[in-house]
């Protein structure tokens, strides 16, 4: 039995299914995907991502890749240039998919960028199947440790290290605050980095017609292998679950309190009480009567567009939101889709989809703040507006308990919690229970769509049900495209 359907727990159950055991998913909501879902939430005809909306982790995932999505109606866009992250006064920086573009763009950082970033994307595969527990050796060693070493410091102090201009830390800056951590913090550097190389490696992509087929795609796949997946099915106690040999939740520790405590070790217990959330997240959506008008044109050839201006901008706003305060001006991550896929909305008009981090649990309305952000970088933006939909911290967890406090990573990603997430055990998706593990993202690799927390409680799982680490064949290696 899986207990929820978000991408790690349908990741799971299609590894059980595919090794030969019956699986059955258990999910509280009237569909599946978790986070992973599309809806109309503004007007008729406008799909909107009701969670996740850019797909790079999903593309490189070793895991996804091995399941062939493709054949299950998955068909990915591909915008011209992964990421734009317009400035003020300045031409956009653009983070190309060539290296040698992106380098070509940032003026006297670009042979320092190409130093950075090149071996890196050239050993995205290998780092890849490293996060899926199959390691293998590097094309460049040397320049991977180094790179390792880079990624656990400060993003603010990489970036200073590392470039001279204002443009490259800009893009760095943007690309690290995904983690969601203060900028001075270690290891925020990581995500500048991972982010980065998976632009130049595979893209930043999205399913066409919305995320939620990709969730589709998951399920399909699993009803192919023989797997069950029952909507509608709200698991609050262990009692609640049928009969089997393993039970696997998709839940946070909270949840995994909730329903299980009674039967979890003290020690254990107070190691899942103790997990931290990190900041929230506050989510606009629009519906639009035509296109973004940027200032600078070149930002339409993105599907993504951080909005942010130079590095110390960005490192103020994080490191407000870590201090519980709300920046006036916050960091926007925005996706506009239908430049890309028109699927998405009625002929001639737009989605836009945008968020931007605030405290755990914040009540405080952002709508206003996200949109000056938008209309900083593109003179007009109100006038094109439609309606919207603003969800706050308490809209995203009502929505999907997983997210609490509106913190969509599973969990604070800092040092004291990457790899020792949910607690400190030799292997984190098994508990003291036997037979009960947990498998969502607040297990390694953590958060992000490419379904490895799942695929590895899995293997956890099958090494107790076939007694031996060698029974059960692993997917075959993935090669980027």
């Amino acid at each position: 039995m899986v207990v929820g359907s978000g991408p790690n727990g349908l990741a799971a159950a299609i590894e059980l299914a595919r090794n030969g055991l019956s699986v059955a998913v258990l999910e509280a909501a009237g569909e599946p995907g978790g986070a992973l879902r599309s809806a109309e939430t503004t007007l008729p005809g406008f799909v909107h991502d009701v969670g996740s909306a850019i797909h790079p982790l999903a593309v490189a995932s070793p895991f996804f890749r091995s399941l062939s999505l493709e054949r299950y109606g998955v068909r990915w866009v591909h915008p011209p240039a992964p990421l734009a992250h317009p400035l003020e006064g300045e031409e956009v920086v653009l983070l190309e998919r060539s290296l040698e573009e992106t380098a070509a763009g940032l003026g006297e950082d670009g042979e320092a960028y190409l130093r950075l970033m090149s071996p890196l994307a050239a050993d995205l595969e290998r780092l890849a199947n490293l996060a899926a527990g199959r390691p293998a050796l590097p094309r460049h060693p040397a320049a991977l440790g180094a790179s390792a070493l880079r990624a656990l410091r400060p993003a603010v102090s990489l970036a200073r290290a590392a470039f001279r201009g204002g443009r490259a830390r800009a893009l760095f800056a943007g690309n690290a605050a995904h983690s969601f951590l203060p900028l001075e913090r270690r290891p925020s550097a990581l995500f500048g980095l991972a982010l980065g190389a998976l632009g130049h490696a595979v893209g930043w992509p999205f399913p066409e017609g919305g995320a939620g087929r990709l969730a589709r795609a998951l399920v399909s796949c699993l009803r192919a292998l023989g797997g069950e997946l029952l909507t509608g099915f709200p698991v609050g106690s262990l009692e609640e679950v049928p009969p089997a040999r393993a039970v696997l939740f998709d839940v946070t520790p909270r949840q995994l309190l909730r329903i299980a405590g009674e039967r979890l070790p003290g020690r254990y217990r107070r190691a899942l009480a103790r997990y931290r959330y990190g900041p929230g997240a506050f989510k606009v959506d629009f519906a639009l009567d035509g296109p973004i008008p940027w200032a600078d044109g070149r930002c339409a050839r993105a599907g993504t567009v951080h909005l942010g201006g130079a590095l110390e901008e960005i490192a103020a706003g994080e490191r407000e939101v870590w201090r519980g305060g709300h920046p006036e001006r916050p960091f926007v991550l925005l996706a506009q889709h239908t430049l890309f896929d028109p699927s998405r909305a009625p002929e001639g008009r737009h989605t836009v989809w945008a968020y931007c981090h605030v405290p755990n649990g914040s009540t405080f309305d952002m709508t206003g703040r996200i949109e000056r952000q938008i209309e900083r970088f593109a003179p007009g933006f109100r006038e094109r507006v439609l309606t919207r939909r603003s969800a706050g911290p308490a809209d995203l967890e009502r929505e999907n308990p997983n997210l609490v406090g509106g913190d969509i990573n599973g969990g604070v990603m800092d040092l004291g919690q990457l790899l020792t997430r949910p607690a400190r055990r030799l292997d984190p998706y098994s508990t003291p229970v036997r037979g009960l593990y947990i498998c969502s993202s607040s297990t390694p690799p953590g958060g992000g769509v490419h379904g490895l927390c799942g695929y590895l409680a899995a293997r956890s799982a099958l090494r107790l049900l076939r007694g031996s680490r060698r029974s059960a064949p692993r997917p075959p290696a993935a090669r980027p495209r």
